[in-house]
Protein backbone atom coordinates (compact mmCIF):
# COMPACT_ATOMS: atom_id res chain seq x y z
CA UNK A 1 0.00 0.00 0.00
CA UNK A 2 1.57 3.28 -1.08
CA UNK A 3 1.06 6.59 0.69
CA UNK A 4 -1.38 8.01 -1.86
CA UNK A 5 -3.61 4.96 -1.44
CA UNK A 6 -3.31 4.94 2.34
CA UNK A 7 -4.05 8.63 2.84
CA UNK A 8 -7.05 8.58 0.49
CA UNK A 9 -9.08 6.43 2.90
CA UNK A 10 -10.74 7.31 6.17
CA UNK A 11 -10.64 4.83 9.04
CA UNK A 12 -13.83 2.98 8.10
CA UNK A 13 -12.52 2.69 4.54
CA UNK A 14 -9.19 1.27 5.73
CA UNK A 15 -11.01 -1.26 7.88
CA UNK A 16 -13.04 -2.38 4.87
CA UNK A 17 -9.82 -3.03 2.94
CA UNK A 18 -8.49 -5.07 5.86
CA UNK A 19 -11.65 -7.05 6.54
CA UNK A 20 -12.11 -7.86 2.85
CA UNK A 21 -8.56 -9.18 2.61
CA UNK A 22 -7.32 -6.57 0.14
CA UNK A 23 -4.55 -5.51 2.56
CA UNK A 24 -3.38 -6.66 5.96
CA UNK A 25 -3.52 -4.60 9.13
CA UNK A 26 0.28 -4.76 9.22
CA UNK A 27 0.51 -3.25 5.73
CA UNK A 28 -1.79 -0.41 6.77
CA UNK A 29 0.24 0.23 9.91
CA UNK A 30 3.44 0.25 7.88
CA UNK A 31 1.92 2.84 5.55
CA UNK A 32 0.98 4.97 8.56
CA UNK A 33 4.57 4.89 9.80
CA UNK A 34 5.77 5.90 6.33
CA UNK A 35 3.26 8.76 6.35
CA UNK A 36 4.58 9.86 9.73
CA UNK A 37 8.13 9.84 8.44
CA UNK A 38 7.13 11.85 5.38
CA UNK A 39 5.28 14.74 7.02
CA UNK A 40 5.99 14.84 10.75
CA UNK A 41 9.38 16.57 10.32
CA UNK A 42 7.47 19.47 8.72
CA UNK A 43 4.61 19.79 11.20
CA UNK A 44 6.01 18.35 14.47
CA UNK A 45 2.75 16.68 15.52
CA UNK A 46 3.94 13.35 16.96
CA UNK A 47 6.24 13.50 19.95
CA UNK A 48 6.88 9.76 20.20
CA UNK A 49 6.30 6.79 17.89
CA UNK A 50 5.87 3.17 18.93
CA UNK A 51 6.67 1.05 15.86
CA UNK A 52 6.48 -2.12 17.97
CA UNK A 53 2.69 -1.60 17.91
CA UNK A 54 2.70 -1.49 14.12
CA UNK A 55 2.42 -5.16 13.22
CA UNK A 56 -1.05 -6.14 14.39
CA UNK A 57 -3.39 -8.94 13.57
CA UNK A 58 -7.12 -8.34 13.74
CA UNK A 59 -8.70 -10.98 15.96
CA UNK A 60 -11.94 -12.71 15.05
CA UNK A 61 -13.96 -11.04 17.78
CA UNK A 62 -12.84 -7.60 16.60
CA UNK A 63 -12.95 -8.05 12.85
CA UNK A 64 -16.50 -6.67 12.64
CA UNK A 65 -15.61 -3.51 14.55
CA UNK A 66 -15.70 -0.72 11.93
CA UNK A 67 -12.31 0.70 12.99
CA UNK A 68 -10.42 -2.54 13.69
CA UNK A 69 -6.87 -2.44 12.31
CA UNK A 70 -6.92 1.34 11.82
CA UNK A 71 -3.79 3.33 12.80
CA UNK A 72 -4.36 5.72 15.69
CA UNK A 73 -2.54 8.22 17.91
CA UNK A 74 -3.23 9.28 21.49
CA UNK A 75 -2.72 12.69 23.03
CA UNK A 76 -0.06 13.13 25.71
CA UNK A 77 -2.86 13.70 28.23
CA UNK A 78 -6.22 12.28 29.27
CA UNK A 79 -5.62 8.64 28.40
CA UNK A 80 -3.16 6.17 29.91
CA UNK A 81 -1.54 3.36 27.90
CA UNK A 82 0.23 0.77 30.03
CA UNK A 83 4.00 0.94 29.73
CA UNK A 84 3.98 4.12 27.62
CA UNK A 85 5.02 7.60 28.63
CA UNK A 86 2.49 10.30 29.47
CA UNK A 87 4.34 13.56 30.08
CA UNK A 88 1.60 16.18 29.56
CA UNK A 89 3.80 18.30 27.31
CA UNK A 90 5.99 19.26 30.25
CA UNK A 91 9.58 18.86 31.36
CA UNK A 92 8.15 18.32 34.82
CA UNK A 93 6.54 15.07 33.67
CA UNK A 94 9.42 13.85 31.50
CA UNK A 95 9.83 10.08 31.68
CA UNK A 96 6.53 9.39 33.48
CA UNK A 97 5.17 5.98 32.44
CA UNK A 98 1.57 4.82 32.82
CA UNK A 99 1.30 1.71 35.06
CA UNK A 100 -2.01 0.56 33.54
CA UNK A 101 -4.50 1.27 30.79
CA UNK A 102 -7.25 3.77 31.52
CA UNK A 103 -10.85 2.82 30.73
CA UNK A 104 -10.73 4.75 27.48
CA UNK A 105 -7.52 3.04 26.39
CA UNK A 106 -9.24 -0.27 27.02
CA UNK A 107 -12.08 0.86 24.75
CA UNK A 108 -9.62 1.87 22.05
CA UNK A 109 -8.05 -1.58 22.24
CA UNK A 110 -11.45 -3.34 22.12
CA UNK A 111 -12.29 -1.31 19.02
CA UNK A 112 -9.18 -2.79 17.39
CA UNK A 113 -7.40 0.53 16.89
CA UNK A 114 -3.64 0.28 16.39
CA UNK A 115 -2.01 2.97 18.55
CA UNK A 116 1.29 4.08 17.07
CA UNK A 117 2.34 6.99 19.28
CA UNK A 118 1.43 10.13 21.17
CA UNK A 119 0.85 13.63 19.90
CA UNK A 120 2.07 17.06 20.94
CA UNK A 121 0.17 19.45 23.18
CA UNK A 122 0.79 22.68 25.12
CA UNK A 123 2.14 22.23 28.62
CA UNK A 124 -0.64 20.93 30.92
CA UNK A 125 -3.22 21.82 28.20
CA UNK A 126 -3.72 25.34 29.56
CA UNK A 127 -3.67 26.92 26.09
CA UNK A 128 -5.36 26.76 22.71
CA UNK A 129 -2.12 26.79 20.77
CA UNK A 130 0.39 23.92 20.65
CA UNK A 131 3.81 25.52 21.02
CA UNK A 132 5.29 23.76 24.03
CA UNK A 133 8.95 24.49 24.71
CA UNK A 134 9.65 20.86 25.50
CA UNK A 135 9.21 19.83 21.85
CA UNK A 136 8.74 23.03 19.84
CA UNK A 137 5.73 24.38 17.94
CA UNK A 138 3.31 22.18 16.04
CA UNK A 139 2.67 23.68 12.61
CA UNK A 140 -0.52 23.84 10.61
CA UNK A 141 -0.43 21.58 7.51
CA UNK A 142 -2.43 24.23 5.61
CA UNK A 143 0.18 26.91 6.29
CA UNK A 144 3.39 26.11 8.14
CA UNK A 145 3.70 29.65 9.46
CA UNK A 146 0.40 29.26 11.35
CA UNK A 147 -0.43 27.43 14.55
CA UNK A 148 -2.36 24.18 14.69
CA UNK A 149 -4.56 25.24 17.60
CA UNK A 150 -4.74 23.44 20.91
CA UNK A 151 -4.64 21.87 23.18
CA UNK A 152 -5.10 18.85 20.87
CA UNK A 153 -3.00 20.52 18.19
CA UNK A 154 -0.71 17.57 17.54
CA UNK A 155 -3.65 15.23 17.09
CA UNK A 156 -5.34 17.58 14.65
CA UNK A 157 -2.22 18.35 12.61
CA UNK A 158 -1.40 14.63 12.33
CA UNK A 159 -4.89 13.79 11.08
CA UNK A 160 -5.05 16.77 8.71
CA UNK A 161 -1.68 15.84 7.18
CA UNK A 162 -2.74 12.23 6.59
CA UNK A 163 -0.62 10.43 9.19
CA UNK A 164 -3.70 8.76 10.68
CA UNK A 165 -7.39 9.16 9.79
CA UNK A 166 -8.44 9.95 13.35
CA UNK A 167 -6.74 10.58 16.69
CA UNK A 168 -7.58 10.88 20.37
CA UNK A 169 -8.14 14.40 21.69
CA UNK A 170 -9.40 16.11 24.84
CA UNK A 171 -11.51 19.21 25.40
CA UNK A 172 -11.64 21.31 28.59
CA UNK A 173 -12.45 24.67 26.98
CA UNK A 174 -12.44 24.00 23.25
CA UNK A 175 -9.39 21.77 22.82
CA UNK A 176 -11.05 19.39 20.35
CA UNK A 177 -13.00 22.00 18.41
CA UNK A 178 -10.33 24.72 18.19
CA UNK A 179 -7.69 22.55 16.47
CA UNK A 180 -10.41 20.92 14.37
CA UNK A 181 -11.27 24.37 13.05
CA UNK A 182 -7.63 25.35 12.53
CA UNK A 183 -6.86 22.15 10.59
CA UNK A 184 -10.05 21.58 8.60
CA UNK A 185 -11.32 18.57 10.57
CA UNK A 186 -14.48 17.33 12.21
CA UNK A 187 -14.28 17.63 15.99
CA UNK A 188 -17.01 16.51 18.38
CA UNK A 189 -17.01 17.37 22.08
CA UNK A 190 -19.35 14.78 23.64
CA UNK A 191 -21.80 15.33 26.47
CA UNK A 192 -20.30 15.23 29.96
CA UNK A 193 -20.27 11.58 31.08
CA UNK A 194 -20.53 10.11 27.58
CA UNK A 195 -16.89 8.92 27.60
CA UNK A 196 -15.11 7.64 30.72
CA UNK A 197 -12.21 9.56 32.27
CA UNK A 198 -11.58 6.75 34.77
CA UNK A 199 -10.51 4.92 36.70
CA UNK A 200 -7.79 7.19 38.10
CA UNK A 201 -9.83 10.34 37.50
CA UNK A 202 -13.54 10.94 38.09
CA UNK A 203 -13.98 14.46 36.74
CA UNK A 204 -11.51 16.42 34.64
CA UNK A 205 -11.42 20.06 35.73
CA UNK A 206 -14.60 19.64 37.82
CA UNK A 207 -16.53 18.29 34.86
CA UNK A 208 -15.28 20.73 32.23
CA UNK A 209 -12.96 18.25 30.50
CA UNK A 210 -13.91 15.37 28.19
CA UNK A 211 -12.10 12.85 26.01
CA UNK A 212 -12.83 11.97 22.41
CA UNK A 213 -11.19 12.56 19.01
CA UNK A 214 -10.69 14.53 15.80
CA UNK A 215 -11.19 12.97 12.36
CA UNK A 216 -11.32 13.63 8.63
CA UNK A 217 -14.76 12.03 8.22
CA UNK A 218 -18.05 12.02 10.07
CA UNK A 219 -18.39 8.26 9.95
CA UNK A 220 -15.04 7.76 11.68
CA UNK A 221 -16.11 9.96 14.59
CA UNK A 222 -19.53 8.30 14.74
CA UNK A 223 -18.02 4.81 14.70
CA UNK A 224 -15.52 5.75 17.39
CA UNK A 225 -18.18 7.23 19.67
CA UNK A 226 -20.17 4.02 19.26
CA UNK A 227 -17.07 2.14 20.43
CA UNK A 228 -16.14 4.28 23.44
CA UNK A 229 -19.39 5.67 24.82
CA UNK A 230 -20.36 4.42 28.25
CA UNK A 231 -18.72 4.57 31.65
CA UNK A 232 -16.83 2.20 33.88
CA UNK A 233 -17.49 1.15 37.46
CA UNK A 234 -18.13 4.02 39.86
CA UNK A 235 -18.46 6.80 37.29
CA UNK A 236 -19.50 10.20 38.73
CA UNK A 237 -22.11 10.74 36.02
CA UNK A 238 -24.73 8.49 34.49
CA UNK A 239 -25.95 9.17 30.96
CA UNK A 240 -28.42 7.00 29.08
CA UNK A 241 -27.10 4.97 26.17
CA UNK A 242 -28.18 6.27 22.76
CA UNK A 243 -31.26 4.68 21.22
CA UNK A 244 -29.41 4.00 17.96
CA UNK A 245 -25.80 3.76 16.88
CA UNK A 246 -24.22 7.07 15.98
CA UNK A 247 -23.09 5.55 12.70
CA UNK A 248 -26.72 4.88 11.78
CA UNK A 249 -27.68 8.46 12.71
CA UNK A 250 -25.69 9.70 9.71
CA UNK A 251 -28.40 8.19 7.50
CA UNK A 252 -31.24 9.99 9.30
CA UNK A 253 -32.72 13.38 8.46
CA UNK A 254 -32.37 16.00 11.21
CA UNK A 255 -35.84 17.31 10.42
CA UNK A 256 -36.60 21.04 10.49
CA UNK A 257 -34.47 22.51 13.25
CA UNK A 258 -34.78 25.71 15.27
CA UNK A 259 -31.29 27.18 15.02
CA UNK A 260 -30.06 30.16 17.01
CA UNK A 261 -27.28 31.91 15.11
CA UNK A 262 -24.61 33.75 17.15
CA UNK A 263 -22.17 35.43 14.72
CA UNK A 264 -20.27 37.40 17.38
CA UNK A 265 -18.72 36.07 20.59
CA UNK A 266 -20.30 36.49 24.03
CA UNK A 267 -17.35 38.59 25.28
CA UNK A 268 -18.64 41.64 23.33
CA UNK A 269 -15.87 41.21 20.78
CA UNK A 270 -16.35 41.06 17.04
CA UNK A 271 -15.73 38.20 14.64
CA UNK A 272 -13.17 38.90 11.90
CA UNK A 273 -14.85 39.75 8.56
CA UNK A 274 -13.48 36.70 6.75
CA UNK A 275 -14.85 34.38 9.44
CA UNK A 276 -18.15 36.28 9.69
CA UNK A 277 -18.67 36.01 5.92
CA UNK A 278 -18.08 32.27 6.10
CA UNK A 279 -20.46 31.70 8.99
CA UNK A 280 -23.22 33.80 7.39
CA UNK A 281 -22.86 31.59 4.30
CA UNK A 282 -23.41 28.54 6.52
CA UNK A 283 -26.52 30.18 8.00
CA UNK A 284 -27.90 30.82 4.51
CA UNK A 285 -27.22 27.22 3.53
CA UNK A 286 -29.12 26.02 6.59
CA UNK A 287 -32.10 28.15 5.55
CA UNK A 288 -32.08 26.62 2.07
CA UNK A 289 -32.11 23.19 3.74
CA UNK A 290 -35.38 24.15 5.41
CA UNK A 291 -34.21 25.05 8.90
CA UNK A 292 -35.47 28.04 10.85
CA UNK A 293 -32.43 30.25 11.51
CA UNK A 294 -32.62 33.36 13.67
CA UNK A 295 -29.79 35.58 14.82
CA UNK A 296 -29.50 35.56 18.60
CA UNK A 297 -27.15 35.87 21.55
CA UNK A 298 -26.38 33.22 24.15
CA UNK A 299 -27.24 34.39 27.66
CA UNK A 300 -24.70 32.85 30.03
CA UNK A 301 -26.57 34.07 33.10
CA UNK A 302 -23.48 35.92 34.36
CA UNK A 303 -21.20 38.61 32.97
CA UNK A 304 -18.30 37.62 30.73
CA UNK A 305 -15.80 38.69 33.39
CA UNK A 306 -17.55 36.50 35.98
CA UNK A 307 -17.60 33.61 33.51
CA UNK A 308 -13.86 33.90 32.87
CA UNK A 309 -13.05 34.35 36.56
CA UNK A 310 -14.97 31.21 37.53
CA UNK A 311 -13.25 29.19 34.80
CA UNK A 312 -9.89 30.53 35.97
CA UNK A 313 -10.55 29.28 39.50
CA UNK A 314 -11.38 25.83 38.17
CA UNK A 315 -8.60 25.64 35.59
CA UNK A 316 -5.81 26.90 37.82
CA UNK A 317 -6.75 24.97 40.97
CA UNK A 318 -6.92 21.74 38.99
CA UNK A 319 -3.67 22.53 37.18
CA UNK A 320 -1.93 23.20 40.51
CA UNK A 321 -3.06 19.82 41.85
CA UNK A 322 -1.92 18.04 38.70
CA UNK A 323 1.46 19.74 38.82
CA UNK A 324 1.89 18.74 42.46
CA UNK A 325 1.12 15.14 41.52
CA UNK A 326 3.61 15.28 38.65
CA UNK A 327 6.27 16.77 40.90
CA UNK A 328 5.75 14.03 43.47
CA UNK A 329 5.90 11.30 40.81
CA UNK A 330 9.03 12.57 39.07
CA UNK A 331 10.70 14.12 42.16
CA UNK A 332 11.34 17.33 40.26
CA UNK A 333 10.64 20.71 41.88
CA UNK A 334 8.01 23.05 40.51
CA UNK A 335 10.06 26.04 39.46
CA UNK A 336 10.00 28.81 36.87
CA UNK A 337 13.06 27.19 35.30
CA UNK A 338 11.23 23.90 34.64
CA UNK A 339 7.76 25.19 33.78
CA UNK A 340 6.89 27.61 30.99
CA UNK A 341 5.98 31.15 32.12
CA UNK A 342 2.24 30.77 31.56
CA UNK A 343 2.11 27.40 33.29
CA UNK A 344 4.07 28.67 36.27
CA UNK A 345 1.74 31.68 36.53
CA UNK A 346 -1.25 29.34 36.41
CA UNK A 347 0.33 27.21 39.15
CA UNK A 348 1.01 30.15 41.45
CA UNK A 349 -2.50 31.49 40.98
CA UNK A 350 -4.05 28.05 41.46
CA UNK A 351 -2.22 27.56 44.74
CA UNK A 352 -3.96 30.67 46.08
CA UNK A 353 -7.48 29.50 45.12
CA UNK A 354 -9.32 28.55 48.30
CA UNK A 355 -11.98 25.90 48.78
CA UNK A 356 -14.62 28.62 49.01
CA UNK A 357 -13.29 30.22 45.82
CA UNK A 358 -13.69 26.90 44.03
CA UNK A 359 -17.18 26.35 45.40
CA UNK A 360 -18.16 29.84 44.26
CA UNK A 361 -16.86 28.98 40.78
CA UNK A 362 -18.96 25.82 40.76
CA UNK A 363 -21.99 27.91 41.65
CA UNK A 364 -21.28 30.03 38.56
CA UNK A 365 -21.11 26.77 36.60
CA UNK A 366 -24.60 25.99 37.86
CA UNK A 367 -25.98 29.43 36.91
CA UNK A 368 -24.50 29.14 33.41
CA UNK A 369 -25.85 25.62 32.97
CA UNK A 370 -29.37 26.70 33.92
CA UNK A 371 -29.26 29.75 31.65
CA UNK A 372 -27.99 27.82 28.62
CA UNK A 373 -30.47 25.05 29.38
CA UNK A 374 -33.27 27.58 28.97
CA UNK A 375 -31.86 28.51 25.57
CA UNK A 376 -32.30 24.92 24.42
CA UNK A 377 -35.92 24.92 25.46
CA UNK A 378 -36.57 27.28 22.53
CA UNK A 379 -33.84 26.12 20.14
CA UNK A 380 -32.54 22.76 18.92
CA UNK A 381 -29.12 24.04 17.86
CA UNK A 382 -26.86 27.02 18.35
CA UNK A 383 -24.59 27.99 15.45
CA UNK A 384 -21.50 30.16 15.76
CA UNK A 385 -17.98 30.33 14.39
CA UNK A 386 -15.66 27.98 16.23
CA UNK A 387 -13.04 30.74 16.38
CA UNK A 388 -13.40 34.48 15.81
CA UNK A 389 -10.15 34.72 13.80
CA UNK A 390 -8.03 32.65 11.45
CA UNK A 391 -5.26 30.61 13.12
CA UNK A 392 -2.51 32.96 14.38
CA UNK A 393 1.09 33.03 13.25
CA UNK A 394 3.49 30.80 15.17
CA UNK A 395 4.77 32.78 18.15
CA UNK A 396 1.95 35.35 18.17
CA UNK A 397 -0.28 33.64 20.73
CA UNK A 398 2.38 33.30 23.44
CA UNK A 399 4.36 36.47 22.89
CA UNK A 400 3.18 38.20 26.10
CA UNK A 401 2.87 35.18 28.39
CA UNK A 402 5.70 36.29 30.65
CA UNK A 403 3.81 39.41 31.69
CA UNK A 404 0.57 37.72 32.82
CA UNK A 405 -0.54 36.20 36.09
CA UNK A 406 -2.70 33.09 36.11
CA UNK A 407 -6.00 34.94 35.80
CA UNK A 408 -4.58 37.10 33.04
CA UNK A 409 -3.43 34.03 31.12
CA UNK A 410 -6.83 32.32 31.32
CA UNK A 411 -8.52 35.57 30.23
CA UNK A 412 -6.11 35.65 27.27
CA UNK A 413 -6.96 32.04 26.34
CA UNK A 414 -10.68 32.85 26.48
CA UNK A 415 -10.21 35.92 24.26
CA UNK A 416 -8.63 33.67 21.65
CA UNK A 417 -11.49 31.15 21.73
CA UNK A 418 -14.57 32.83 23.23
CA UNK A 419 -17.17 30.64 21.49
CA UNK A 420 -16.24 27.25 22.90
CA UNK A 421 -16.09 27.21 26.71
CA UNK A 422 -19.84 27.51 27.37
CA UNK A 423 -20.32 23.87 26.33
CA UNK A 424 -17.59 22.71 28.73
CA UNK A 425 -19.14 24.59 31.64
CA UNK A 426 -22.61 23.21 30.86
CA UNK A 427 -21.46 19.73 29.83
CA UNK A 428 -23.41 19.94 26.57
CA UNK A 429 -22.24 18.46 23.25
CA UNK A 430 -20.80 20.64 20.50
CA UNK A 431 -18.97 20.09 17.25
CA UNK A 432 -16.76 22.00 14.83
CA UNK A 433 -17.48 21.24 11.18
CA UNK A 434 -14.99 22.33 8.45
CA UNK A 435 -17.53 23.94 6.14
CA UNK A 436 -15.50 26.93 4.90
CA UNK A 437 -12.04 28.01 3.76
CA UNK A 438 -10.50 31.44 3.36
CA UNK A 439 -9.84 32.05 -0.32
CA UNK A 440 -6.84 34.29 0.28
CA UNK A 441 -4.85 32.17 2.76
CA UNK A 442 -6.37 28.75 2.09
CA UNK A 443 -6.90 28.29 5.83
CA UNK A 444 -9.92 26.34 7.12
CA UNK A 445 -12.79 28.00 8.99
CA UNK A 446 -14.85 25.82 11.32
CA UNK A 447 -18.53 26.29 12.11
CA UNK A 448 -19.53 25.32 15.64
CA UNK A 449 -22.88 23.71 16.44
CA UNK A 450 -24.10 23.02 19.98
CA UNK A 451 -27.10 20.99 21.14
CA UNK A 452 -28.94 20.00 24.30
CA UNK A 453 -27.84 17.41 26.82
CA UNK A 454 -27.18 14.00 25.28
CA UNK A 455 -28.06 15.12 21.75
CA UNK A 456 -24.98 14.01 19.84
CA UNK A 457 -27.48 12.21 17.60
CA UNK A 458 -28.98 15.43 16.27
CA UNK A 459 -25.51 16.91 15.76
CA UNK A 460 -24.41 13.92 13.68
CA UNK A 461 -27.59 14.10 11.59
CA UNK A 462 -27.10 17.79 10.91
CA UNK A 463 -23.40 17.35 10.13
CA UNK A 464 -24.22 14.64 7.58
CA UNK A 465 -26.77 16.91 5.93
CA UNK A 466 -24.22 19.73 5.75
CA UNK A 467 -21.50 17.40 4.48
CA UNK A 468 -23.70 16.71 1.47
CA UNK A 469 -24.62 20.36 0.97
CA UNK A 470 -21.16 21.88 1.62
CA UNK A 471 -18.73 18.96 1.09
CA UNK A 472 -15.28 19.19 2.65
CA UNK A 473 -13.90 15.65 2.59
CA UNK A 474 -11.86 16.01 -0.62
CA UNK A 475 -9.90 19.10 0.46
CA UNK A 476 -6.21 18.48 1.14
CA UNK A 477 -3.58 20.71 2.77
CA UNK A 478 -0.23 21.52 1.10
CA UNK A 479 1.51 19.23 3.64
CA UNK A 480 -0.18 15.92 2.85
CA UNK A 481 1.20 12.42 3.27
CA UNK A 482 -0.60 11.26 0.14
CA UNK A 483 1.48 13.63 -1.97
CA UNK A 484 4.78 12.19 -0.74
Amino acid sequence: MNLAEYASFDGVGLHHLISSGQVSAAEVASAALNALGAVNPKINAVVECWPAEAYPTVSWEREHQPLAGVPFLIKDLGVAMKGRRSEMGSRLGEGLVAPADSNLMGSFRKAGLVTLGRTTMPELAVSTTTEARVCGPTRNPWNLDRGAGGSSGGAAAAVAAGIVPLAHATDGGGSIRVPASCNGLFGMKPTRGRVSNGPAVDEVWNGLGVNFAVSRSLRDSAALLDAVNGGGIGEPYYIAQPANSYLSELQQSPGRLRIGFMPNPPDSGRTAPVVADAIFAVARCLETLGHNVEETALDLGVSWDSFVHANAQIWTANAALRLNVLSSATRRPITAEILEPATFAVYEYGCRVTATDLLAALQVRNVVSRAVGRFFQDHDIILSPTLPELPPQIGEYNKDEGSMDGLGWIAHVFRQSPFTAWSNVTGLPAMSVPLSFDGETGLPIGAQFGAGFGREDILFRLAAQLEAAMPWHARRPPVWAGAS
